[in-house]
């Protein structure tokens, strides 16, 4: 029997309250009709008693306090689901917006998961290429893992998101597909994505949702739990690999303190919410491996730190929950490097069992080891020349200069080349060949020879 609610009791912002429900369910759909006979969708967000606060996705712009009727569906937000997905384009909820008709779906999930069982968890070890050398070497990303970037403002992270989509590929064998999720981006930045995913060739193999800013930012709280459920479908259902990118980690984060506030809600560090820690939870934890399954789910959120602030709550929580992160460094980026990743600020928690011999090469994690000591030399002689002078430097300071002037432009500034693991390492090596013998402290005789000697 389909029970029909004439009237709201409250309209706040995208809020509505309604009085006399019989057992309202916390997340279920809604649906709001108005007197002009068009419909809005909405849901449950908080009960008390026979009381619930209604998300109202389209905002309540023209709602009548009198004669709009609310209609329940007694079931949470659902994504329609089926293997022509791939390939195509959906707005901030699920629906597409590629011109190119409905979904026909075979099943439909709840968008908020299912609770991934830890025991039934397998631990990630196989690495997904991205053909960046400065993450394939220092920071691999591996399979089922999930790696945030940390950028800045006006920085290039949305190039370098279009360029992982571009290149990632697996190292072994297995269906691939990647879910893009782009979340409160500008109309010209959506087309880019679109456009540059066409050019490339990869639309294929890759969902797209878009989330523009000036739509509602209901929208774009859902928008990550519908891309991640569109991939856990591809994973467990189709044994695809899939990984997920979602940008802008915090343009959601706004969004959703927007969203508390207008709950009125006891608001927490910087006017975010309490639980901002779990809701992120809840979507970072979804990435992963389950046993018995074939695909697996990796994720790598983008968020922009405000003011660079890496202390700041959205990128302080996301590295406490995630594996590890890649930072965006804007003093690379102010002298044309990249991509600008601050390699001594970034790491991969999960990379030492995904490299090595079997997987990458045997060399990879004693020359990583050397490259990110080398480096970090370079910086303390960078330190040293702005106090005494470039000239004035010793020998080996001077070494490591030239070194670390030709591993920021050649390893790191790649441009938009695609490297091969055996590309990334091999350069590696040649550049340590810059360097005196006696100055590869973390490599053993037997690499040294094999590698820096013989080649």
């Amino acid at each position: 029997m389909i029970i029909e609610h004439r009237g709201l009791s409250e309209i706040n912002g995208s809020l509505v309250m309604l009085e006399g429900l019989q057992n309202p369910i916390y997340e279920e759909l809604v649906e709001i009709r108005l007197p002009d006979r068009t419909a809005r969708t909405g849901r449950i967000v908080a009960i008390e008693g026979d009381k619930a606060v209604l998300q109202v996705f389209e905002g309540t712009r023209g709602l009548s306090m009198v004669n709009t009727t609310t209609v329940r569906t007694g079931k949470p937000m659902e994504m329609r689901l089926s293997p022509e997905i791939l390939g195509r384009v959906f707005d901030g909820l699920g629906r597409p917006i590629d011109g190119l008709g409905e979904i026909f779906p075979l099943k439909k999930r709840n968008v908020n998961g299912q609770p991934m069982n830890p025991v039934a968890r397998v631990y990630p070890r196989n690495y997904i290429r991205t053909g960046i050398s400065s993450i394939d070497c220092l920071a691999t990303l591996i399979r089922g893992q999930k790696l945030p970037i940390f950028s800045g403002s006006g920085m290039k992270h949305n190039e370098l998101a279009v360029q992982i989509v571009r290149q990632a590929s697996l190292a072994d064998s297995g269906d691939f597909a990647i879910v893009f999720a782009a979340m409160g981006v500008k109309n010209d930045v959506a087309d880019y994505f679109r456009r540059s995913f066409e050019d490339a060739g990869v639309t294929d193999r890759v969902v797209m949702f878009l989330n523009v800013s000036n739509d509602p930012i209901i929208e774009r709280i859902m928008t990550p739990r519908c891309a991640l459920t569109a991939a856990e479908y591809l994973a467990f259902d189709l044994n695809k690999h899939v990984l997920v990118i979602l940008t802008d980690m915090t343009s959601y984060c706004e969004a959703l303190r927007e969203f508390s506030s207008s709950k009125g809600e006891i608001p927490g560090r910087k006017g975010y919410p309490g639980y901002l820690y779990s809701d992120l939870a809840t979507l970072y934890e979804r990435a992963g491996i389950i046993e018995g399954a074939s695909g697996s789910v990796t994720q790598i959120p983008i968020l922009t730190m405000p003011n660079d602030d890496i202390t700041h709550p959205i990128p302080d929580l996301t590295g406490y929950i995630t594996e590890g992160q890649i930072v965006l460094d804007r003093g690379l980026d102010s002298v044309s490097v990249y991509p600008p990743v601050n390699v001594l600020s970034s790491l991969s928690r999960l990379m030492k069992d995904g490299i090595g011999s079997g997987a990458t090469r045997e060399d990879h994690a004693a020359l990583a080891n050397q490259l990110f000591a080398l480096y970090a030399g370079v910086q303390d002689a960078k330190a040293l020349a702005s106090v005494i002078g470039e000239d004035e430097l010793s020998d080996s300071d001077k070494k490591l200069m030239a070194f670390g002037k030709a591993f920021e432009e050649r390893f790191l500034g790649q441009g938009d080349a695609n490297r091969s693991m055996d590309e990334t390492l091999d350069l590696g090596w040649e550049l340590l060949r810059m360097l005196p013998r006696e100055m590869l402290e973390r490599l053993d005789d037997a690499m040294i020879e094999k590698y820096y000697v013989s080649c």
